[in-house]
């Protein structure tokens, strides 16, 4: 066994630094967000690697869209699965808005009033909705042709690239220009589905398929030599990833978990990974770690780790 060796946090350590004391301590949150380091810089390495990345929760709102980017960016991210919530969020900032720091204790009645919704801590201008209707509605004929989810997202970052005078960055864009699969499987349950729903009320058509992806994520995950999985939150994302493994002759070899959930009621979203090995998603000789933790402390940790060992070893 080795020692838990005591944390010394010294003046003008970097973020990976924080996290290397936290791997010598080993133990606890502190070491299975160092754990979670590792094992995400083994399996971006491992070139066999296929890198599935499932996101649900406000992680807009939050503040993590651009760690996000950078990982697409930075090819560390093969497979994009995520909740049509964040892509609404995100389409809200590519059109130029923003999300603002609130308060949670509030009267939400008032909030109303002035016309501001509130995720939590996170506020956002409810006018961004006649922005979002007015550009759908200008660009619905193109998404409505597109035959699966991921070709109507791909279009969706295409529109939104030529309408992005201002430089923001998008989740959307990013999946569009480096052509990453992205999926979103409850994209319906969303504001970009209310969007959608708004121009087939007036009788519009529309020939998107959502059984198409579900034929797409299978084939990658069939053909990958290796697979590993990583997911914020749990929710849809995850579970779409998990099938995707299940049904695959490999089962993931590789796995992250940041989430606050438990696994005592037996949704998905608090099941632990190890769980997986049953189902054969997980393989139970595979290097995985779950990590009980809010993800918006979490993930930049994790993410300020790869960047400096990915970029110096």
């Amino acid at each position: 066994m080795e020692k838990v060796t005591q944390m010394d946090i010294v003046r003008g350590m970097k973020a990976s630094q924080l996290v290397d004391a936290m791997a010598r301590s080993g133990v606890f949150g502190a070491g299975r967000i160092a754990k979670a380091a590792g094992i995400a810089e083994d399996m971006i390495r491992d070139k066999q690697c296929k890198v599935f990345f499932g996101l649900a929760g406000a992680m807009v709102p939050g503040g993590m869209k651009n760690i996000i980017i950078d990982m697409l960016e930075n090819g560390w991210i093969d497979v994009f699965v995520t909740t049509g919530a964040n892509l609404t969020h995100d389409v809200v900032e590519a059109l130029g808005y923003s999300h603002y720091q609130g308060c949670c204790n509030v009267d939400d009645k008032e909030l109303k009033k002035k016309k501001i919704d509130r995720i939590y801590e996170s506020y956002m201008p409810n006018e961004v909705y006649e922005k979002m209707e007015d550009f759908f509605s200008e660009i619905y004929d193109g998404l409505s042709r597109e035959k699966s989810i991921k070709e109507f997202l791909w279009r969706l970052g295409e529109q939104l690239k030529k309408r992005n005078k201002k430089g923001n960055r998008s989740l959307l864009v990013t999946c569009f220009e480096k052509k990453i699969p992205i999926f979103c499987p409850g994209i319906a349950d969303s504001g970009i589905g209310l969007m959608m729903w708004g121009n087939l009320a007036k009788g519009k058509s529309c020939e998107v398929r959502a059984f198409d992806d579900l034929k797409e994520i299978l084939s990658i995950a069939w053909d990958s030599k290796k697979a590993g999985v990583f997911y914020v939150g749990g929710g849809v994302p995850k579970n779409y990833i998990q099938q995707a493994m299940q049904f695959s002759p490999k089962s993931a070899e590789y796995g992250i978990q940041i989430t606050m959930d438990r696994p005592e009621p037996g949704g998905s979203s608090g099941a632990e990974l190890r769980e997986g090995i049953s189902w054969g998603k997980m393989n139970e000789k595979g290097k995985f770690i779950d990590v009980v933790c809010d993800a918006t402390i979490a993930l930049p940790l994790i993410v300020a780790k790869l960047k400096d060992d990915i970029n110096t070893k």
